[in-house]
């Protein structure tokens, strides 16, 4: 069951796709607050200002308003919008930009993904559409690598496609971390703040295709 199994088509209508748009808000609000099995159908349509039948309008069940919550997440996690880069600006600076950008998304959307997270340990469906998710980030990374070695600038000697799982693993598993399960800090320490993040984030994806990096 992957995500467009989950989702059927948008409406065609604008009134129609404000309305599922503000379906998608109020879900997205009853899931942060109870969570995906304490959520009901109910609680969706009361927050939303609508009927139960407005409701089936647009979505069959609670798993199908879940996954268009869980696109709308993904979308701004994989397009979030990044500062302003110069066109002349070195590879190190697009990652640094763009690892600013996906941590503050991630942080936005950290309590939809501590529920997929769960969900998906008990459902097959959301499983297979968190791991299309997370290939849809790594594709897109790989891309970028590609780019950087046709430009001489990153290591050849590594495949962009194995590279780009290994290190977007890891910046989506330290966000996770980070910013869903909060790692306890030792007495007299501080919490690592966003820019400790993106440094060091950085520095690795910098080390690992051999780019250069000032100190």
């Amino acid at each position: 069951m992957a995500s467009a199994d989950l989702l059927r088509a948008l409406p065609v209508t604008r009134r129609g796709l404000r309305t599922r748009s503000a379906l998608v808000a109020a879900a997205r609000t009853v899931f942060e607050r109870s969570g995906y099995l304490d959520a009901r159908l109910a609680d969706i349509t009361q927050e939303a200002k609508c009927s139960s039948g407005t409701f089936y309008t647009y979505f069959a069940s609670k798993e199908e308003i879940f996954a268009a919550v869980l696109e709308v997440a993904q979308e701004d996690m994989l397009h979030p919008g990044m500062a302003h880069v110069d066109a002349d600006d070195d590879a190190v600076a697009v990652i640094e930009a763009s690892n600013r950008a996906y941590f503050a998304a991630y942080e936005r959307n950290a309590r939809l993904m501590a529920l997929l997270e769960q969900v998906a340990n008990i459902d097959p469906g959301f499983r297979k559409l968190r791991q299309e998710r997370a290939d849809a980030f790594v594709r897109r990374n790989a891309r970028s690598i590609a780019d950087l070695q046709a430009r001489g600038v990153a290591d050849t000697g590594v495949d962009p496609l194995l590279a780009s799982s290994a290190l977007s693993g890891m910046i989506s598993r330290l966000a996770f971390s980070y910013f869903v399960v909060a790692p306890s800090v030792a007495p007299g320490e501080t919490t690592v703040s966003l820019d400790d993040l993106v440094r060091t984030a950085t520095r690795l994806w910098a080390n690992a295709l051999r780019l250069p990096m000032d100190d």
